[in-house]
């Protein structure tokens, strides 16, 4: 097995056993606290740009496969684990996770202390890093880490969303997604509750969905910086009060920013499958899934208008929306995938409102 290395901005360095497709890679390095679902976190395109840190330390012990994709292919630029299973035992596996990575150009790093990794991100922040298997000197691959671009220099959702109109066919009322980097479960989750679906390009004007006529409007999620993309922001403010609005993750951002409210990104984010969320509504408690960097700031909020509806538990950082008077409301986590289907009610509340 190869030597590999992981040189973070800060510099520091991580050297361990490389798997997957041995080449060079940067990106935002984060840490995801999820116990499975290494396969769908590969390929959930809200995680473009990303090498991402699984804090449980076996991964690869179930394989991969052909069911279990979020998106056409991984959107993550890289993945460090402390052990990787070479032999998966599960009746579902196609295929080994290092197989996985060589077939669709991924590097991994193993055999570090990713415990000692973690709390250097929650302590210093999300950063820059570097999967390499170069023998350059420390200093000088710091220096290339350092001349990466970060993730909100990039525009994630361009790489991500779909590139042409397509539509998922049902017997009820037809609903726009406007796909910024939507996890295909969001689209068969409008499906299941009787909805035709039609999915949009994030470049899409307005006028495009209104001629339509569509009955409401989802604004997926997707990755990166909401301000990166104020063209979505533009068309979800020229649409608000026209049809009822559901925004998810990146969708809420945008949908808050849309409604004059300002973002900001967080010190190392949410990532994982057990993030607490208050619905501030009934009190309840849902644990969920996330994956988002940035996040709506609170005080920019024009409470005569908009309400706060969810808060997550661990830091208080606003987790959704309503607004007092239009049919538009907004969560910040995960509402397809959260664990037990706490958030089934979210979509049947959405086809309430169409």
């Amino acid at each position: 097995m190869a030597l590999a290395r992981l040189i973070l901005e800060d510099g520091s360095e991580f050297i361990g056993e490389g798997f997957g497709d041995l080449h060079e890679v940067g990106g935002e390095v984060i840490f995801n606290t999820s116990v499975t679902g290494y396969q769908e976190i590969l390929t959930n395109p809200s995680y473009s740009g990303q090498i991402i840190t699984m804090t449980y330390p076996l991964i690869g012990n179930y394989g991969i496969n052909p069911d279990d994709f979020e998106g056409e292919r991984p959107y993550a630029r890289g993945l460090i684990v402390r052990e990787f299973c070479t032999q998966p035992s599960n009746w579902r596996s196609r295929e080994t996770l290092d197989a996985f990575m060589k077939r669709y150009g991924l590097m991994g790093l193993a055999a570090i202390d990713t415990r000692a990794l973690t709390r250097k991100l929650r302590t210093s922040g999300s950063m820059k890093g570097l999967l390499t298997t170069s023998s350059a000197t420390l200093s000088e691959l710091v220096e290339k880490v350092k001349a990466l671009p970060g993730l909100a220099e990039e525009n994630h959702v361009q790489i991500t969303s779909t590139k042409q109109i397509s539509m998922l066919p049902g017997k009820g009322p037809s609903v726009a997604l406007l796909d910024l980097g939507a996890m295909r479960r969001i689209g068969k989750q409008l499906q299941e509750i009787g909805c035709t679906v039609t999915i949009y390009p994030a470049s899409t004007r307005a006028e495009e969905i209104l001629a339509a006529k569509h009955r409401g409007l989802l604004i997926s999620n997707g990755p990166g910086d909401p301000k990166r993309v104020p063209y979505v922001v533009e068309t979800v403010r020229q649409l608000l009060g026209k049809l009822p609005i559901f925004g998810i993750g990146l969708g809420h951002e945008v949908v808050g920013l849309a409604l004059g409210g300002d973002t900001y990104k967080l010190k190392f984010g949410h990532h994982g499958a057990n993030y607490p969320v208050r619905d501030l509504t009934t009190g309840r408690i849902h644990i969920t899934c996330q994956n988002h960097t940035f996040a709506i700031r609170e005080e920019s909020i024009n409470k005569n208008l908009v309400e706060v509806t969810h808060r997550n538990v661990n830091d208080g950082t606003v987790e959704g929306l309503r607004h007092k008077e239009l049919p538009v409301f907004t969560i910040e986590y995960s509402a397809e995938a959260t664990p037990g289907l706490d958030s089934l009610p979210l979509f049947t509340g959405f086809l309430s409102l169409l």
